[in-house]
């Protein structure tokens, strides 16, 4: 027993030795880590940053336009609110079991409508002064349908704003409020001079007022995108700069602190938020609108009366037009002004006023900034040649544009091809045009023409291919239209159209 309480006695000391050796070790080490890591951090703060003073003056003048451009805009810029009312039918739950869950609630009879409040919010930017009236810019779709809309300023002031003019094609609005407070206007740029790579500032209210009045920055990533929602008609700044709900109808500044934009809609993933892919309206594209909604409230359009397609390869080509670009006027409204300045189906338009207009789009833009009364020269390119066409530009309204009795011929057509031809099981030698589109209505429509029929003349004429077709309707002075068709194997006349 001795010799092993002896032992055990050993066995502890030699324990608490090791015990003692492995703290006293690790509190070294403690003091060793602890004293050491103040002197790295010391070293860390005293260490200086090594920036080339040149490089270095340059970002903070850049630093100080960003900060000068926020200090010049940001008054401007203005936080709107809207209210818009509707009216729908509800189902009536009175009684039990609602009765019994929620409690008495305000009856309504079965069938009923009752009145239901939607609020909004959106950003402008304050362009004109009249007399203690004050003309803010912004989206339609921000104040569309509003029966209530309150204009706040950065320092926390409301207004009560009124809708003084608003353009659904262009996305386009003006409200006003009235106050002796002296607010500053915004210059506005030339849109025409912005370059891929300039530098943008975006302003606004992004997801309303608890970001409100703030400012993003970045470049402008392309120029002439189209697109957008509503089938806006303008051709869109690109910008990376963030953009979010909210921002819309705010400005799109460049490093001078001049509005080249109104900011409009973003393309984004399915949670709806930034993606760098922001659009603005070209502020140029805003100016004589500007003007008309403040002198009359509303805003023309110049109409010139024709029914515009990008063509295809094949048609281009027939037409010979594959190395041009411009838009292919496929029909034209009889008694319209593009009618009765001479031109014809199939002209394919390159220029408005010696301006190129590259596409349908620009086309449409183009006409659309005319004034009705203008006189325009339209270059066009009829039989391989070049030509220029003088007219005298009408007020588009939407009754005399939706009249097709009057749209000549009312038919799109297409080339036949080889897999066409296949398809239908024609001989490879096989010609004449396809009809690609009848619209409801139209001459070609009362006639009998169906999409899927292969033209083989009109008027009695062979068409054998598109660049004949557009001929014989150009120099028919009949008035009376038909076609002779191929429908399911048989030959075929349509019926007769008056002019």
């Amino acid at each position: 027993m001795d010799i092993m309480k002896k032992l055990s006695s050993k066995n502890l000391f030699v324990f608490n030795l090791v015990l003692i050796g492995a703290i006293f070790g690790f509190s070294l080490a403690f003091l060793s880590f602890s004293c050491s890591a103040p002197k790295s951090r010391a070293q860390a703060q005293t260490s200086p940053v090594l920036i080339p003073e040149s490089a270095l003056a340059v970002a903070e003048e850049l630093q100080t336009a960003f900060n000068s451009v926020s200090e010049k805009v940001l008054p401007s810029v203005v936080l709107i609110n809207t209210v818009s009312v509707s009216r729908q039918q509800v189902p009536n739950f009175n009684g039990i079991p609602w009765e019994f869950f929620f409690g008495p609630r305000d009856r309504s009879p079965n069938g009923q409508e009752r009145e239901f409040r939607s609020q909004g919010t959106g950003s402008g930017i304050i362009i004109r002064n009249r007399n203690g009236v004050y003309y803010v810019l912004t989206n339609n779709h921000v104040v569309k349908d509003a029966t209530e809309i309150t204009v706040s300023t950065r320092e926390g002031k409301e207004y009560v704003g009124e809708l003084a003019g608003s353009d659904e094609r262009k996305d386009l609005a003006m409200v006003s409020f009235r106050t002796d407070d002296p607010y500053p206007l915004a210059v506005l740029g030339d849109s025409d001079s912005v370059k891929v790579g300039d530098w943008t500032i975006a302003m606004g209210n992004p997801l309303g007022e608890q970001f409100s009045f703030s400012v993003t920055m970045g470049i402008v990533s392309a120029l002439g995108r189209t697109g957008g929602p509503g089938g806006n008609i303008n051709d869109f700044i690109q910008t990376d700069a963030a953009i979010n709900m909210g921002n819309s109808g705010g400005p799109l500044v460049n490093i001078r602190g001049e509005v080249i934009g109104i900011n409009t809609w973003i393309a984004s993933n399915a949670a709806g938020g930034n993606v760098g892919l922001g659009f603005a309206i070209p502020i140029n594209n805003t100016k004589r609108t500007i003007d008309e909604f403040i002198e009359t409230g509303t805003t023309s359009y110049g109409w010139l009366g024709v029914s515009l397609i990008d063509p295809n390869r094949e048609t281009a080509a027939g037409l010979g037009i594959e190395n041009a670009r411009g838009a292919l006027a496929s029909q034209v409204f009889l008694g319209s002004p593009a009618d009765n300045g001479g031109i014809r189906p199939g002209d394919f338009i390159t220029h408005v006023n010696g301006r190129e207009a590259r596409n349908v789009q620009q086309l449409m833009m183009a006409v659309g900034d005319l004034r009705p009364g203008d006189r325009a020269t339209f270059t066009v390119i009829r039989d391989r040649a070049a030509r220029d066409i003088q007219v005298r530009i009408e007020a588009r309204t939407n009754e005399v544009a939706a009249d097709n009795r009057k749209l000549w011929p009312g038919v799109t057509v297409i080339p036949l091809t080889d897999q066409i031809r296949q398809n239908l099981e024609l001989d490879s030698g096989a010609t004449g045009l396809i009809v690609a589109q009848v619209v409801s209505g139209s001459p070609a429509d009362i006639v009998g023409l169906r999409q899927g029929d292969r033209v083989i003349s009109v008027n009695s004429e062979n068409v054998p291919d598109i660049a004949a077709f557009y001929r014989v309707l150009r120099e028919k002075t009949s008035s009376e239209l038909w076609f002779g068709l191929q429908r399911g194997g048989s030959s075929l006349e349509s019926l007769r159209f008056k002019r």
